[in-house]
């Protein structure tokens, strides 16, 4: 793999408030984005004592090649796990959560039942803003109402890629699919939508605008980019190292495509300072 570049590097954070986070999630049996996708900005949020809780399991039911979680057949879900959220949530005095999860197409509703009985589990022990990430339930409306019922905070949806090779990184994903799944969150309810996209995949500047317009059309009110890290020799590679001089670039066209709100640099991802994104999208 190419040498990563300097900037791109977080140094490994290891304090009492780390070691706290950890020992809660291992206590309450939870999983997490941070350690599952082996996101380069874990070690920051731990310190800051907050995590992004991943749900319904470890494995999933899609085989996106960029992405660190391995493709398998899933476990039962644990019923138990929306009240252990709940109490993580609690105990980490957490004012801002964001919870996320793997695919799971062997569900009938995709799990959106799940992501409600969590949320109404935190909203019985914290008055916590709640961020959710999901996956796209196929589309299925009956879902998407499922989760429009639960009232999260903030719907986040990412498209992940450009439209040119989004089936090259997501074969079995849909690119036109998600953008219907954002614009039905938003038409149908007052919830602040989000998504996000990576770069470095063999994008053209032309395909970025393009995907911007797209999610802007959706009526998305917040937007994250951020470099794609190849995970491993096994995953797609990476096709350039956007400079944060670029990512300055990237900033001003998100402007001029009407964005407000947003996160872009080399090291974001979908959850990184999500709760000052979400307090700015409100003034």
């Amino acid at each position: 793999m190419p040498r990563l570049p300097e900037y791109l590097k977080r140094p490994i954070i290891d304090t009492e408030t780390t070691k706290t986070v950890r020992r809660i999630l291992k206590t309450k049996c939870l999983n997490t984005v941070c350690e599952g996708a082996r996101c380069p900005n874990k070690s920051e949020c731990y310190s800051h004592n907050t995590a992004t809780f991943l749900i319904m399991g470890q494995v999933c039911t899609r085989n996106c090649r960029y992405c660190n979680i391995s493709p398998a057949r899933p476990e039962p879900l644990d019923r138990q796990e929306p009240e252990h959220i709940a109490e993580a949530v609690k105990e980490l005095g957490l004012k801002y959560a964001v919870i996320t999860s793997v695919t799971r197409d062997d569900l009938p509703d995709g799990g959106a039942e799940h992501f409600k009985n969590c949320i109404d589990e935190i909203r019985k022990v914290s008055d916590a803003k709640i961020e959710i990430l999901t996956p796209d339930f196929k589309g299925n409306r009956a879902s998407l109402d499922t989760i429009i019922s639960a009232k999260p905070d903030v719907f986040n949806h990412n498209i992940e890629t450009v439209r040119r090779i989004f089936k090259t990184a997501r074969p079995q994903g849909d690119y036109d699919c998600s953008l219907r799944v954002l614009k039905y969150i938003k038409e149908n309810s007052s919830i602040v939508t989000k998504s996000g996209l990576m770069v470095g995949l063999g994008e053209t500047g032309e395909d970025i605008e393009e995907t911007l317009l797209d999610l802007k059309n959706a009526g998305v009110d917040i937007i994250t980019i951020g470099q794609y890290i190849q995970p491993s020799k096994a995953h797609l590679e990476v096709a350039k190292y956007y400079t944060p001089e670029e990512f300055e670039d990237l900033k001003k066209l998100a402007r001029k495509t009407g964005f407000k709100n947003y996160q872009i640099a080399p090291l974001v991802r979908s959850s990184y300072h999500a709760k000052n994104t979400f307090e700015a999208s409100l003034d």
